[in-house]
């Protein structure tokens, strides 16, 4: 199991691509499904965030983070 670690919360401007942004947020929608009026109930820009920060766990950033040549 892995150990909990302290999180914050950080509001930045990053930069995707456009073709990335439309796969989480039709993905995002798939995943919700329409309401009984036909109206998908999903922030769109949580789930992005939740998506990012899910990758930046699982793609190691912590060791990437502390590289310095990650820095130039």
């Amino acid at each position: 199991m892995e150990e909990e670690k302290d999180m914050v919360t950080v509001q930045v401007n990053l930069d995707i691509t456009v073709e990335s942004l439309k796969t989480v947020v039709a993905n995002a929608k798939a995943v919700a499904g329409k309401d009984d009026r036909g109206v998908y109930r999903v922030d769109t820009a949580d789930k992005l965030g939740e998506i990012i920060s899910q990758f930046l766990m699982t793609a190691d950033f912590q060791r990437f983070a502390a590289d310095l040549k990650n820095y130039n």
